[in-house]
């Protein structure tokens, strides 16, 4: 409709990166931003009336999700000197919340960090834990409390590993390493704080002569040993909550300071988290869901191998990666670090309700969650983690103060050509990476690439895409200038007859009169 808001940003923003010479996204993508900018003014006005304030690190998130690919706030200058083409690159919004594109390269980052200099040519199986619904809410906004579970779980991993290397191996002192990716959101963009947790499936054990350490493959855990990596979690965990005064006879408005600090975030959290509608004229209800649904009764909880319950936690472990299959390790990665919104799953109605297709099948039979675009900015505001909240832990030998870090991580050049997509030989020019059994590994050279990689590099890596190379004679860009002023970008873009104002915010809408709805929601 041409006084449509959300039709007009995704006519500009198709129209934008088109003329800007970068390849245009297509219309799903953006569908998110589109709901965003029309209804931020609406979500935040009909807060503030309530006296219950959005707080400021969830309205930054949102505001400068708004910013991010828009050319009017800021932009790379990309030259090729062969043919003379010019390319515009507009800035990111660095989100750590719910913005596909910053996620998507935070993911891509982080997982070719990972696998270059960090996780060594070892066997490495991931061990997946999931939580009872009371307890993702507090782990939501306590980030100690996130801490002392997340050390309870990876404790638990390790005596498992440290068991089966002496009574299979007769080692003493043994040492493990993990990475922990903690994942905030569930597949129908729930609250549903999670722990990844990649850890090498095996141990190192250090030798009395030299005090270097080697590496000792373990077999698999078998089903028993799984279950009893869940009992030993849910018990230790329920006594921790004991002796922090958040047992099951706790007064739970006394134990919840997000109820009297940030009302409306408690309420977010726990909408979320429970897949019902914290605001509006639904709150109270269940999201929609849609697809072919059945009974609670005839939806058994399937038992796969290396996956066990006890007491509402969940552990699966069934998941490894062989030491030198370095291909499938960043795709495991990149699994764990993944964002919360795939925009290419959101899609918008014609009556202009929203509706996100579900990656898998729910066991109640359910394909597609529906939201009125209000529901779904209070879905994205839950989301937003708060500062000072680490999404990545490390752990045992690949922690950063431990001192056997230096013998056990690789640097830089070491596994380049291990972790090309040539095929994984394990070959250095130079260099031989020795087998995980090999005995102690050699000195390592320290890196002279910076710990962040370039966005170039990021997508030669991931899409197998030279972004700098130039599309008319195939030669090499370079980037000639960061422009960011105000004055000197709006006087750019007018010259190269570019937008050069952002999309304006849409205004706040009034509340609309409640009128009676037929009982139709499950």
């Amino acid at each position: 409709m041409p006084g449509d808001p959300a039709a007009q940003c995704l006519h500009r923003s198709r129209k934008r990166r088109e003329a800007a010479g970068y390849a245009p996204r297509h219309p799903e993508d953006t569908v998110l931003y589109a709901v965003v900018l029309a209804q931020l003014e609406t979500f935040l006005s009909r807060q503030r009336e309530r006296e219950r304030l959005v707080p400021r690190f969830v309205e930054r998130e949102l505001r400068e999700f708004l910013a991010c690919g828009i050319l009017a706030h800021g932009f790379l200058r990309v030259h090729c000197d062969a043919c003379g083409k010019d390319r515009l690159v507009a800035f990111s919004c660095k989100g750590r919340g719910f913005c596909s594109s910053c996620g998507g390269r935070r993911m891509a980052d982080t997982a070719a960090h990972l696998v270059d200099r960090v996780l060594p040519v070892a066997p490495v199986r991931q061990w997946v834990l999931s939580l009872p619904f009371a307890l993702r809410y507090r782990l939501a906004y306590d980030a100690g409390l996130v801490q002392d579970v997340l050390r309870v779980f990876v404790r638990a991993v390790f005596a498992s590993l440290r068991r089966r290397a002496r009574d299979l191996r007769g080692i003493r002192r043994a040492r493990c390493g993990a990475v922990t990716f903690i994942q905030r959101f569930g597949g129908a963009l729930n609250l549903n704080v999670h722990f990844h947790t990649l850890a090498l499936d095996g141990v190192y054990a250090a030798s009395r002569e030299d005090q270097s350490i080697r590496f000792h493959r373990l077999p698999p855990p078998d089903d028993s040993e799984v279950a009893r990596v869940t009992k030993r979690i849910a018990r230790r965990i329920a006594a921790l909550l004991q002796r922090r005064g958040l047992g099951p006879e706790t007064d739970s408005e006394d134990a919840d300071p997000l109820l009297h600090d940030e009302p409306l975030l408690a309420a977010l959290y726990g909408a979320s988290v429970h897949g019902r509608i914290a605001t509006g004229p639904h709150a109270g209800r269940r999201v929609v869901r849609l697809g072919d649904r059945i009974g609670a009764e005839d939806a058994a909880v399937p038992v796969g191998p290396r996956c066990a319950s006890a007491a509402g936690f969940s552990v699966h472990a069934n998941v490894s990666v062989p030491a030198r299959d370095r291909q499938r390790l960043e795709r495991l990665c990149r699994y764990a670090a993944r964002p919360p919104v795939a925009t290419e799953r959101l899609s918008a109605l014609a009556d202009g309700r929203l509706i996100y297709a579900l990656k898998r099948r729910h066991r109640d039979g359910t394909t597609h969650v529906l939201f009125e675009p209000l529901e779904l900015m209070e879905k994205l505001a839950a989301l937003v983690p708060p500062p000072r909240f680490n999404l990545v832990r490390y752990h045992g030998v690949l922690a950063p103060g431990s001192r056997f870090r230096a013998q056990v991580v690789p640097e830089g050049p070491d596994l380049e050509a291990a972790n090309s997509h040539r095929g994984c030989t394990g070959e250095v020019p130079g260099r031989v990476i020795p087998h995980p059994e090999m005995g102690r590994p050699s000195p390592r050279r320290r890196s002279p690439r910076p710990r962040n990689y370039g966005w170039a590099e990021l997508m030669r890596r991931v899409f197998a895409v030279d972004v700098l190379e130039c599309p008319v004679c195939h030669g090499p860009m370079r980037i000639l200038a960061a422009i960011h002023p105000p004055d000197t970008t709006r006087a750019i873009l007018e010259c190269l007859g570019l937008p050069s104002r952002a999309p304006p915010i849409a205004p706040a809408a009034p509340e609309p009169e409640r009128a009676p709805e037929p009982d139709f929601f499950d």
